[in-house]
């Protein structure tokens, strides 16, 4: 049954919406035009707009908080699977109650620390190439984490009753900054509470945010000290390529896209012995690709592809499992929007990356590719003969998608394009393509849409990101990831045993947490681990998003499971029984691309890299 219609905002709530919509969209297409012109300038003279790289900065900064903004007003955020076990709808309220009170108050106390940076950054001086003083753009900090936290405390209940104590929580964090002495003695239970908070379905960036606020006031260290480090992500030269993957990924979600590719795969592989399985493992890799495993693939595909398992007789339990499994594959293949973020936390190459992970990548299609043609063959799967006509058809119908993976490869790797310059190439690419080729997507009624969705999950990420940051650097001073190693190299003294454990652990916390919130917490524990057993760099990531993408699948609460539960409605324990071959399947690959480093360095040896 469809949702009940949603009342539209007016007056000046209405107002609002449209202005933060039309700003992102703004962002989004001005982040797309910079790099585009000094690519396409590049072969001309070296063309390229004055300031760029600084405007760029400044425009992905206000991507980062317009679409975290925007990302409250819709519940988006990233959150711990674990918010999920609630099942009772009294229990669900306290619950939201709790988490979005504590979220208010550390986002108030986010916004003062923000405004702080604006002040300093104010009496700098500094001034951007079109004249604009740096501290004006600097506002959208302070005003976005502002309004995130009015409108979490607004939504912590539907009773006023609710909301005045989530705005009475904000209030209560103020004035335990006001009395340091109350503050430091109370700095345990509030950790405590942000910790459960977050458990129990707080956004992960207040975690994040939250931990590291406390803990530089704890070492009385002014709470700016988290707000200014978002200046030094911000300064990454990979960061602004991640709105741009996302926008990218999203344009051709949502378009005609997946019916295309569907088309193009059945004509190459229906006539074999589980044909169709095998379709649904490469157009769930490919769709994967694009959307970087956010969980869009199940979704959006879902739909699509269990009918036609069902349909050809496929078994319900190994359709289910096919498509719960396959919803992750492709996390390793360029433009995944992971391969970026991890790039950009461990300070690794993400072409490197990319390159590294097309063979690994490859196996795990490989492996559920081949275990469909095993079932099929033993269900006796209904095959069609192959049509050279119809591959050939299907295959130019579908070769604009096709092509977007190949185009970011060689952009990069033959050193036309920068990554950013790059993402930005696909972007623009996506648009023409599904707005103008194919015609799927509308250019002014329904791509901005599809843009505002884009900013949902980029926002989510890029904020995530910039909080994680401040408590980083805390981590950084207080030495903890050298005290972390220690212990480690006190415990593990072989690199093969310290993979084996790396293995077992990112599965398991990959079950639990976000892909994207999984990466940002524990690459920058597990690089510099990695670098002191002499483990490849570019080795380790591949090895370590391998491993989340298999968490998606591990029980209880992997992503997938959560997702393909409620795409289908089917039990978690129902399941969990079906998709255990995948997951034994899929295991066996991690490890085989965790013991076998030539599959990651090999090919990037080929290239004198």
């Amino acid at each position: 049954m469809p949702d009940a219609p949603q009342p539209r905002p007016g007056g000046v709530l209405a107002a609002l919406r449209n202005l933060e919509g039309g700003v992102l969209v703004l962002a989004f297409l001005v982040s797309m035009a910079l790099p585009l012109i000094d690519a396409v300038g590049r072969p001309f003279g070296g063309f390229a707009v004055p300031g760029s790289a600084t405007y760029r900065a400044q425009l992905t900064l206000w991507l980062a908080f317009l679409g975290g903004l925007l990302a409250t007003r819709e519940r988006r955020h990233l959150t711990l699977s674990t918010a999920e076990v609630f099942g009772h709808a009294k229990a669900r309220d306290v619950a939201r109650l709790f988490s979005s009170a504590v979220a208010a108050a550390v986002c108030s106390v986010l916004a003062y620390s923000a405004w702080g940076v604006v002040l300093a950054d104010r009496a700098q001086g500094e001034v951007l190439a079109i004249g604009l003083p740096v501290w004006i753009s600097e506002c959208v900090m302070p005003v976005a984490l502002a309004l995130i936290a009015i409108r979490l405390a607004w939504g912590a209940a539907d009773g006023w009753r609710g909301r005045a104590l989530a705005f009475g929580a904000m209030a209560f964090a103020f004035g335990l900054g006001a009395v340091p002495a109350v503050g430091h003695a109370l700095w345990v239970p509030v950790l405590a509470v942000i910790v459960l908070a977050a458990l129990v379905g707080a956004p992960v960036f207040v975690a994040m945010g939250g931990i590291a606020l406390l803990l530089f006031f704890k070492d009385s260290v002014p709470v700016a000290s988290v707000t200014a480090e978002v200046y030094r992500l911000m300064l990454s030269p990979t960061l602004p390529a991640i709105p741009l993957l996302t926008a990218c990924g999203y344009v051709l979600a949502e378009s005609h896209a997946s019916l295309r590719l569907v088309r193009f795969f059945r004509a190459l592989f229906g006539w074999m012995p589980g044909g169709v399985a095998v379709l649904v493992a490469a157009v769930c890799a490919l769709f994967t690709t694009f959307t970087g495993g956010s969980g869009i693939t199940i979704m959006a595909l879902g739909g699509l592809l269990y009918p036609i398992l069902r349909e050809e007789k496929y078994p319900e339990g190994f359709s289910l499992g096919l498509v719960t499994a396959s919803g992750s594959l492709g996390l390793l293949y360029p433009p995944s929007l992971p391969v970026i973020l991890y790039a950009v936390v461990a300070s690794v190459p993400a072409d490197s990356l990319y390159l590294a992970g097309l063979l690994p990548g490859t196996l795990l299609v490989l492996l559920v590719a081949l275990y469909g043609i095993r079932v099929g063959g033993k269900v006796q799967a209904p095959r069609q003969a192959f049509s050279f006509k119809e591959a050939l058809f299907s295959g130019w119908a579908a070769k604009w998608e096709l092509s977007v993976p190949v185009l970011v490869v060689v952009l990069f790797t033959t050193g036309m394009a920068t990554m950013v310059e790059a993402a930005a190439v696909a972007f623009a690419y996506a648009i023409v393509i599904e707005c103008f080729v194919m015609r799927d997507i509308h250019p002014v009624r329904e791509l901005p849409g599809v843009l505002l969705k884009a900013g949902v999950l980029c926002g989510s990420v890029l904020i995530l990101l910039a909080s994680a940051m401040g408590l980083t650097s805390w981590l950084v001073d207080a030495q903890i990831p050298m005290a972390l190693l220690a212990a480690v190299r006190t415990h593990i003294h072989s690199p093969v045993v310290f993979l084996l454990v790396l293995n077992v652990v990112l599965l398991v916390l990959g079950s639990v947490l976000e892909i994207y919130s999984a990466i940002i917490i524990l690459a920058p524990l597990v690089a510099p681990i990695g670098a002191a057993f002499g483990i490849n760099p570019i080795h380790l990531g591949v090895v370590f998003l391998a491993n989340l993408e298999l968490g998606f699948l591990f029980p209880p609460v992997g992503l997938n499971l959560f997702l393909s539960s409620s795409r289908f409605n089917k039990p978690l324990p129902e399941l969990y029984r079906h998709v255990l071959p995948f997951l034994l399947i899929l295991g066996i690959g991690v490890l085989l691309i965790t013991y076998m480093p030539w599959m990651t360095t090999g090919i990037l040896g080929l290239l004198g890299r």
